[in-house]
């Protein structure tokens, strides 16, 4: 439930070429379905969902041009219940049109895909961690220095820290629901394409701009991504990653 969040990750929002494609991929990968569908986005969440659900996330892909020239280190990573499950969920994936990627991964006991339009996400084994976050087990975020992400986000959200290292990190909301935010530390300049990022749901909506104030309070800046006169704002947090302030 909301509680006394002022702040909510109700999106992954993602760049697409063909939303509905993608989004009927997504719908079919996690099992939901699609709620929104209008020229240039497609929006996807499990059954039942309502725009705003208090407790759902749910995934919005937006048309582009060119997705190519769209930057994020966000990427996600599925969760399975046993190895058979993660056998069948990878085949079914391949089926519905995911491609396997090589990432530099190496031999490890997940499965590195990439979906029909390129974004690299993950088929995790079964972790005990991940038993109860629903079909999404963790949104990954790349970073530099994760226990000072860790530090941004957990207080962005007011999301609990459950495990913090030089290399790691990891939040999840304070009600203990839903997929985990993980910081994993990286070095150089990534190779895949993932053009994923979070937009967060003032509660109550008319919160806009204090919680803008207070995000900028703990280090996040403005952003130019050429949306131009739009009603949500677009900030990034302190190792540059965009991210939204919806409006509604």
């Amino acid at each position: 439930m909301i509680g006394d969040m002022a702040l909510r990750l109700a999106m992954v929002n993602g760049k697409a070429r063909d939303t509905a494609a993608l989004g009927r991929f997504w719908a079919q990968a996690l099992d939901w379905t699609v709620f929104s569908d209008r020229p240039g986005a497609t929006a996807v969440g499990p059954a039942g969902f309502t725009w705003p659900d208090p407790d759902a996330l749910c995934l919005d892909f937006i048309a582009v041009p060119d997705p190519s020239t769209v930057h994020g280190r966000l990427h996600l990573d599925l969760a399975t219940g046993s190895a058979a499950h993660q056998a069948e969920l990878v085949a079914r994936l391949r089926d519905l049109g995911a491609t396997p990627a090589d990432v530099g991964q190496g031999d490890v006991a997940w499965t590195v895909l990439a979906d029909p339009e390129g974004n690299v996400f993950c088929v995790l084994e079964p972790r005990d961690v991940y038993r109860d976050t629903g079909p999404i087990a963790a949104l990954v975020v790349d970073c530099a220095d994760p226990p000072a992400m860790a530090r941004f986000w957990g207080g962005a959200l007011d999301w609990t820290v459950h495990e913090s290292t030089g290399d790691f990190a990891r939040l999840r909301s304070p009600g203990g629901t839903g997929p985990f935010l993980e910081f994993l530390r990286t070095s150089g300049t990534r190779a895949w394409w993932n053009r994923l990022h979070a937009d967060l749901l003032p509660y109550p909506r008319e919160a806009q701009k204090a919680e803008v104030g207070r995000l900028h309070s703990l280090g996040a800046t403005d952003a130019d991504v050429g949306q131009g006169d739009v009603a949500w704002r677009v900030l990034a947090d302190p190792e540059g990653n965009e991210f939204c302030v919806l409006a509604h």
